[in-house]
């Protein structure tokens, strides 16, 4: 008798389920459920390049007041009409960025001469932020060209949008860089 892969597993399989007196009808007959199947979906966009790709975030928590959802999915949007439900390499792996334990939740600051990062509140960030924008701003105005012509700018300031925000964030964004006369902005989203 000549013994084929396929007979041999047929045979084995067969075999331990009558021998062990296990009945796999019920196994086979019962439903599994899916892991997402208790989460919450949630549309975002992916923030990795241009292209803004649509996805479904899934969390899984008790969605109590002081609780944190716990992301345990991230998929394509299907019926996003960019990407339908495609995500590259660095979209597909969203969900591990979102679970880094080498995420930053809260703004650092590296003092001059210090070798560490120290936290900060985030009122403290802002207030340096705006302090740095006022100082490079007063330090660098430039009222007059060469030529004697009005120009108000600002150039020690550079300005990228991201291409995630929305238009609604970036005409406001656009107003702001405006007055405050930087002549150096893109946006991520013309690329």
């Amino acid at each position: 008798m000549e013994v084929t892969r396929r007979g041999f597993l047929r045979a084995t399989g067969l075999g331990t389920t009558i021998a062990l007196g296990f009945d796999v009808s019920r196994a086979n007959a019962e439903m599994r459920e899916f892991k997402i199947s208790r989460t919450t979906e949630t549309r975002s966009t992916c923030p990795y390049c241009a292209v803004s790709c649509g996805v479904i975030i899934h969390t899984l928590g008790d969605k109590a007041k002081n609780a944190t959802a716990a992301v345990v999915h991230v998929e394509g949007d299907p019926d996003h009409p960019i990407n339908r439900g495609t995500l590259c390499p660095k979209g597909a792996t969203l969900k591990e960025d979102i679970n880094n334990p080498n995420r930053l939740l809260v703004p650092k600051v590296r003092k001059p001469g210090s070798d560490h990062w120290e936290e900060i509140s985030w009122d403290d960030a802002i207030a340096r932020i705006a302090r740095h924008i006022k100082d490079t701003r007063d330090k660098t105005f430039v009222a007059k060209n060469a030529k004697g012509q009005v120009v108000n700018r600002t150039p020690g300031i550079a300005m990228i949008g991201g291409c995630t925000d929305t238009n609604e964030f970036n005409f406001l964004q656009w107003k702001v860089i405006t007055a405050l006369g930087v002549p150096y902005r893109d946006s991520q989203a013309r690329v």
